[in-house]
């Protein structure tokens, strides 16, 4: 059996037992080549597929392997991506087309691997297509596109069929933050009580008068209402009750997951998606061996099978009682969803996070109980809330005061969904039993002046949400794409949000301008839906190609005529150069940014960028910062190279170890998380450390 990691055949190399042998493909093995186009568009755009660089041993070792089994079943991951790297192992290994070779799997359990070889199948070439279909076309726009900015704006950027769309959103959005004017607008609150019960103070907030809603644009409205309700009665002239069933959030999808745990957790989209293909492919469990934890993590599904619902409701029913189970079986799929698979959910619900916490590393446990815990949740009953809203009129203003209680906690016994605005629904108003008539006591009047505030900057979080929401890109996308258009330089993030840089905003107007159909959100969305429809048998993907690169290749043509080079002015920096004293610049070449004197062509001085960590040299007076050794492999060393010679190849913390004074290194166990340790051989002192940020 091949897979595509050393972990998951590790795995279920223990289900299958001795009879079967699993080997690892190490990922994909064969690509288009990097140094050319690999895609023959004048013959029906036929690709030129080759063995990747560096795998031509791992495809030795497959094709020996293969050869001395009786039988060769290909398990890569249960997506399109993963079917087509089946299709592409069975041409390397020589299978029969029509041998059923494919086994799939949505979890990595014993129960669910033993089935799948049970039931294999052939490989599905309308899921190969339509992922061919995909990986031609970003081919075809960034082969095209890329070329292009090298000569017009600089050496070493790219464009992308979706990361494109994506830095035109965060483009846009500056754009509606610069264009923004604020607004001022007041508001009064008043701090109020029952005579009887008066150090339970609630706050209500002027609404205008009986019949409708009066907003307080300037602080004379506000002083002619204070002038009117100076000593003036409160009293309660409404009070409406009633009660509200508030329904537990669907399990977690692959966008869906990557927005609670940036929420909650403080993850970003990467480390989401590690942290969770670690508990998809298994690990070390007391009792059982290697195991998967959680189902697959790339779906856009909500649909749960009747095997976990029930065991969720067998936990739920022992745990908190009858009254609190309510089984689903997901929601309903959304447009353009392909709900090929479940959504992402533990592999069994009675392995309750505290049972397995001692297995795992902090954040392994942290991520895997945020999913566990929804998707309880989730086969809970609907929270019960008693909701109050009271109206409060003082000398014909009205004030309004809205709360609730709980009756009934529900699925709130286990979790509650995060929220972008960061308001915590546990912190609402408390009011006290109020009646109709009864005279309020004034503790405090507050006029509060406010302007309007400009949209918020995109987090992680919110693009992963815009572009799930406007059909742009795919579960599988949503890491790549934000990675990509970070490393490119057009997206830098700021205070943790994401803002487009100088070069973003050039490249972004250069494509709108140029080519906007590939900056189109609609555009796009719509591309989306067409190659999903080759999945589903009902598009030809040559079709497709051919119907997007007719127009696309003119309008390079055009485009190649028209747009002027773009002078970029390099950024200056306060680092200055040793050797004439003036300000360096950040200056990009084929590695990357580099810094370089801006005395060129009198002083020549250039030197590479270096990251600094924020700790002193152990050695002398200068600063540690990042390096890369010639294999690109990461280290520590001094900011005084040459003169000072300190490396480590693990980052120092500038702290001493309290037992032999030599400096603390930080490190990183599977199970223990990061920790501390000193960097003398000799010693074995550790300390625990911050979670992997």
């Amino acid at each position: 059996m091949i897979v595509e990691s050393p972990a998951k055949a590790k795995t279920i190399e223990k289900f299958l037992g001795r009879r079967y042998h699993v080997e690892a493909s190490m990922g994909h093995v064969r690509d288009l080549p990097k140094s050319q186009l690999g895609i023959s568009v004048d013959n029906g755009f036929e690709p030129k597929y080759i063995t990747i660089r560096g795998k031509g041993p791992v495809v030795k070792k497959l094709r020996d392997q293969a050869a001395k089994a009786s039988k060769v079943y290909l398990a890569t991951d249960p997506d399109r991506e993963g079917e087509a790297i089946s299709w592409h192992l069975a041409h390397l290994l020589k299978l029969k087309e029509d041998e059923p070779v494919r086994v799939v799997f949505n979890e990595i359990t014993k129960e669910a691997v033993e089935r799948a070889v049970k039931e294999p199948r052939n490989i599905d070439n309308t899921l190969v297509d339509a992922q061919q279909a995909r990986r031609l076309l970003d081919r075809l726009v960034g082969y095209s596109l890329s070329p292009l900015l090298w000569r017009k704006v600089r050496k070493g950027l790219s464009a992308g069929r979706v990361q494109s769309v994506a830095v035109k959103l965060i483009c846009d959005r500056e754009a509606e933050i610069e264009a923004f004017i604020p607004e001022e607008y007041w508001s009064i609150t008043a701090d109020l009580s029952t005579q009887a019960e008066k150090r339970l103070i609630f706050s209500a907030k002027y609404h205008g008068s009986a019949e409708e809603k009066k907003e307080l644009k300037n602080e004379d409205s506000v002083n002619r209402i204070l002038a009117d309700i100076h000593d003036a009665q409160y009293v309660v002239t409404r009070v409406e009750k009633k009660e509200r069933k508030r329904n537990p959030a669907l399990a977690f999808t692959t966008s869906t997951l990557q927005q609670e745990a940036s929420r909650k957790l403080g993850f970003n989209v990467r480390k989401t998606m590690r942290i969770s293909q670690q508990l998809y492919e298994g690990l070390a469990i007391k009792g059982e061996g290697n195991v998967g934890l959680i189902t697959y993590i790339r779906t856009d599904s909500t649909r749960l099978s009747d095997t976990a619902v029930n065991e969720a409701q067998e936990y739920i029913k022992e745990r908190f009682g009858v009254k609190y189970s309510t089984p689903r079986k997901g929601g309903k799929a959304k447009e353009g969803a392909q709900d090929a698979h479940e959504a992402i959910r533990p592999s069994r619900a009675l392995r309750t996070p505290d049972q397995i916490k001692g297995d795992l590393s902090r954040d392994q446990y942290r991520l895997y109980k945020l999913i566990w815990e929804r998707f309880i949740a989730s086969q809970m009953s609907p929270a019960i809330l008693d909701t109050v809203s009271v109206d409060i009129t003082a000398n014909g203003h009205v004030f309004r005061a809205s709360g609730s209680t709980i009756k009934f906690p529900g699925f709130r016994k286990v979790y509650i969904e995060g929220r972008d605005d960061g308001v915590d629904e546990d912190k609402e108003n408390i009011l006290p039993d109020l009646e109709k008539g009864q005279v309020l006591a004034l503790h405090q009047i507050t006029p509060k002046q406010h302007f309007t505030q400009p949209p918020a900057r995109y987090t992680e979080a919110t693009l992963v949400k815009e572009l799930e929401e406007k059909g742009i890109g795919r579960p599988s996308t949503y890491a790549p794409i934000i990675d990509t258009i970070i490393q490119r330089g057009y997206v830098a993030f700021v205070d943790k949000k994401l803002e487009p840089t100088e070069l973003g905003l050039v490249v972004n107007e250069m494509l709108e301008e140029h080519f906007p159909k590939i900056v189109d959100v609609r555009f796009t969305a719509e591309l989306e839906k067409k190659l999903d429809k080759i999945e589903e048998g009902q598009s030809e993907w040559k079709r497709i190609l051919e119907d997007f690169y007719g127009p696309f290749a003119e309008d390079l043509v055009q485009a190649d005529k028209v747009i002027e080079e773009v002078d970029l002015a390099d950024e200056v920096t306060d680092e200055v150069c040793e050797k004439c004293g003036k300000p360096m610049l950040i200056k990009h070449g084929r590695f990357g940014p580099f810094l370089a004197c801006s005395g060129f062509p009198d002083c020549r001085n250039t030197k590479p960028m270096l990251e600094k960590v924020g700790v002193p040299c152990p050695k002398c007076s200068g600063e540690i910062v990042e390096r890369r050794s010639k294999k690109g492999r990461k280290f520590f060393g001094c900011s005084n190279y040459p003169e000072c010679d300190f490396v480590s190849w693990d980052k120092p913390t500038g702290k001493n170890c309290p037992i032999c004074e030599s400096f603390m290194v930080e490190k990183y166990g599977k199970r223990t998380g990061r920790y501390l340790k000193c960097s003398n051989e000799a010693c074995d002192h550790t300390e625990k450390g911050k979670s992997d940020e």
